[in-house]
């Protein structure tokens, strides 16, 4: 029997079918409206490094044959044979896409789905109908993904710009298409007394360029070739002459030339967002003004004004700070910043107040009391949490003072996570509190929480933490303990130790907490101590 999934479950193929020689179909249709249905074979970048496995209408195939389009066929609009063992190495993805070909929108599109068949059995079917969507002209269904094994998803995420916008998404580029070079007119040769030869011109003065000729009738413009000049272009391979601006001020002039450096000065440099050097046939400016002078007053000539100061230096110096690409719910920017696009999934995400740093598209944030649900109050508990509800579908960028963020995604088991080091979770995630009671803990008792279910939760920590298997000698300090495998048994240790920081007056005491469970369990410890 078929699972049924709903926009932004997941499961490894595994759990699906034991084969990897798989048939995947698309059924979408609307009246007066045609599709287009690709695959895009993507790498650990998700980006189409390789335009060879974009397989679509027009390039049927991996080179491989490990991606094939088979056309409609058993009621599918379109389908495809995907083989996962003979995928090469460099790709990690494979995003199955629909878009509109000419006038029209998703929302038009009456109920569809894609479905995965092994063996001739469907094993699972995302369906979905033109009310998930609004002005989209592009849709990605579903993802075949690589997390040290390979994975389905159903996304369900549309772009407006449909298959251009896909193509840039994934890193392609959109070819246009160039006009053929047509032939030069041939004018048929009538009657026509020969033409008297023209006048030489005089030589012009020295340093002053020449005038070109006057075109001949039925003959377009050709300069004149001279020593070292390149022969005149065939016009069948350029249409339109070249125009180049003459590099050599005029008679007379001397171009400024920027004073050298003094000893212990350092060079000239260009200023950062500058272009280094002056556009073709523009006098170049005034050389920038030494360490500690004044730049010249508006008007004075030099850097002109209002001009955007951007180019090949500014550029390859944002290049590794871009925006990753999407193509997942959670995706991780940088150590310190995660993204959580919310069309993905369709259900809001529970997050710390004031940790939002950026958000895009059409996101609503609501105030979430104290606690998970009202499951913890922050006076007895000691761990109040402070909780914002981000709906809509846009994408919101969290992060808070500088702390390494872990997205860890839950498919049915559980974990215990210390309510200090949550950021934010999927609401679909089921989430209670435990209670772990000692004597010497501040407020009597350890606070965490447990997760269950379908979705994601981010921990942030303080540093790289380290997984550690729970042994019987597996001890930890109550403050360095970031999260468990909720199997596991806690209890506190009777054993002490003196802190680094201990001061007069103060026991140095400190708390820690044993971890015993059976082999596959795991407690997280970060590298600071408060």
């Amino acid at each position: 029997m078929a699972r049924e999934f709903q926009r932004g479950h997941k499961a490894k193929i595994s759990d699906l079918t034991p084969g990897t020689d798989l048939y995947v179909g698309v059924q979408i249709s609307a009246p007066g409206l045609s599709f287009d249905i690709s695959c895009f074979g993507l790498d650990a970048d998700e980006r189409l490094s390789d335009d060879r496995y974009f397989v679509f209408f027009n390039q049927p195939k991996s080179p491989e044959e490990s991606i094939q389009l088979l056309g409609a066929q058993a009621g599918d609009t379109e389908s495809f044979r995907v083989t996962l063992d003979r995928l090469p190495a460099h790709i990690h993805r494979l995003s199955f896409t629909a878009t509109v070909d000419g006038a029209g929108d998703m929302s038009q599109i009456g109920p569809g789905y894609i479905r995965i068949v092994a063996g001739g059995e469907e094993v699972v079917r995302y369906a979905f109908t033109g009310a998930e969507f609004s002005t989209e002209r592009a849709v990605m269904l579903g993802d075949f993904y690589l997390k040290d094994v390979w994975r389905f998803a159903a996304v369900g995420q549309g772009f407006d710009g449909g298959l251009d916008a896909l193509l840039k998404n994934f890193g392609g580029e959109v070819a246009e298409e160039e006009p053929a070079p047509q032939p030069p007119p041939q004018a048929v040769p009538g009657f026509a007394p020969p033409a008297a030869p023209a006048p030489a011109a005089a030589p012009p003065p020295f340093g002053v360029p020449a005038a070109p000729p006057a075109p001949q009738a039925g003959r377009p413009p050709q300069p004149a070739p001279g020593f070292g000049a390149p022969a005149p272009a065939d016009p069948q391979v350029h249409s339109a002459p070249t125009i180049a601006a003459p590099m050599t001020p005029p008679a007379g002039t001397v171009p400024p030339q920027a004073p050298p450096p003094s000893y212990g000065q350092p060079p000239q440099q260009p200023q950062f967002g500058q272009i280094p050097g002056p556009p073709a046939g523009q006098v170049p400016p005034a050389p920038p003004a030494a360490y500690g002078q004044q730049p010249a007053p508006y008007g004075v000539p030099g850097v002109p004004q209002g001009v955007p100061q951007t180019g090949p230096g500014l550029q390859a110096a944002l290049q590794p700070y871009k925006e990753l690409p999407t193509g997942q719910r959670w995706t991780p920017q940088n150590q310190q910043l995660m993204r959580v696009d919310l069309a993905m999934g369709g259900t809001p995400v529970l997050a710390r107040q004031g940790s939002m740093v950026m958000y895009q598209g059409k996101v609503d944030f609501g105030y979430k009391g104290a606690g998970f649900s009202g499951r913890i109050v922050g006076n007895a508990t000691g761990q109040e949490m402070q909780l914002m509800r981000c709906s809509g579908r846009g994408q919101v960028f969290l992060a808070e003072s500088g702390a390494h963020l872990h997205p860890i995604e839950l498919q049915g088991d559980a974990i215990c996570v210390s309510a200090e080091n949550v950021l934010a979770f999927d609401e679909s995630l089921q989430h209670e509190v435990r209670r772990i009671e000692g004597h010497g803990i501040p407020g009597g008792a350890l606070f965490t929480m447990q997760f269950q279910g379908t979705g994601t939760v981010v921990v942030k920590t303080h540093g790289t933490p380290v997984v550690l298997p729970v042994t019987p000698t597996t001890f930890a300090d109550s403050n360095a303990v970031v999260a468990w495998s909720a199997a596991s048994q806690v209890i506190l240790s009777s054993q002490v130790r003196l802190r680094r920081n201990a001061y007069p007056g103060h026991s140095g005491e400190t708390v820690n907490l044993q971890f015993r469970g059976a082999p596959g369990n795991f407690v997280v410890v970060q590298p600071y101590e408060v």
